[in-house]
């Protein structure tokens, strides 16, 4: 890909509780309207390979998390459930009303959260690729940077360098050099350490989570790598056997199944958005 495609995802900032948020708008694309959260540690560039094929289907808006990408973060949001809360908080202030939310990695959590705490709120989702079981089951870097008693070794570390050696895993997708120095720069210094206090709640997050999972009622495409080598696919089986809607579907790749798979999550996600379409039904 040319780095020309990034310029179709123009970003600019907008406050969302009381935080400065970036974000693309696609601006058009029809009735729907679909929510792209960042997987970690990347931004919203991660969507660059897909943005203009899905933007023929729905309204896209990207945005980086708070303490992800380059926007403003605050510490007490930095857990699946606060930003689930985030998320609703978001939807509501942008006057995004009904969107279909794609957020998988550590929008997992996020997403499914949201869902939990309004049912009627989301008309679908697509996740995956995200620690969601409990026992947690992760391992290498991810299973390291969660169980390690502090993470002052980290922060001996500068954030891009930490961030080259996690896109070394990206095996067949060749990423826009403009997408590459933006993962770089937006983990840089401490901000790689302050982003990982996200996955270091996981151990108090996902019981709570998988307390709630059978009573969403969002339909949830769940997409998982096979070879994944930091979240085994058994997280995305533990969704799929207690979601009450739920498809999956397991790519040939490794974690990075937004890049390294791009077609069949395009073709995926777009199914799946265009099976629960509600925009026209709602009014």
């Amino acid at each position: 890909m040319s780095d020309s495609a990034i310029t179709q995802m123009t970003t600019r900032q907008r406050k969302a509780d009381g935080l400065m948020i970036r974000y693309a708008d696609s601006e058009g694309g029809g009735d729907e309207t679909v929510l792209l959260l960042n997987p970690w540690p990347e931004s919203l560039f991660a969507w660059e390979t897909i943005w203009s094929p899905l933007a023929q289907t729905a309204r896209l808006v990207a945005i980086d998390l708070p303490g992800f990408g380059h926007s403003e973060g605050r510490a007490d949001l930095l857990s699946p459930r606060a930003m689930g809360s985030f998320l609703l908080h978001l939807i509501n202030e942008w006057g995004l009303g009904h969107p279909h939310v794609v957020g998988p990695d550590v929008g997992t959590g996020a997403v499914l959260f949201a869902a939990s705490e309004d049912v009627d709120l989301l008309p679908s989702a697509v996740v995956g690729s995200g620690g969601a079981s409990f026992p947690l089951e992760v391992t290498g870097p991810l299973k390291e940077i969660i169980e390690a008693p502090d993470l002052s070794g980290y922060r001996a570390l500068d954030g891009r360098d930490i961030v080259a050696g996690a896109l070394e895993g990206i095996e067949r997708h060749t990423l826009s050099e403009a997408a590459r120095e933006d993962y770089l720069t937006s983990y840089a210094g401490d901000r790689f350490v302050e982003s990982a206090a996200y996955v270091r709640s996981y151990p108090s997050d996902l019981p709570v989570l998988a307390e709630r999972l059978g009573d969403i009622q969002t339909p949830v495409q769940i997409i998982a790598g096979r070879h994944d080598p930091l979240v085994p696919p058994s997280n995305a089986e533990f969704l799929h056997e207690r979601l009450p809607h739920s498809k999956l579907d397991i790519l040939e790749t490794g974690h990075y199944t937004w890049e390294d798979g791009a077609d069949n999550y395009l073709k995926l996600t777009r199914s799946w958005i265009e099976a629960h379409r509600t925009a026209r039904s709602r009014g």
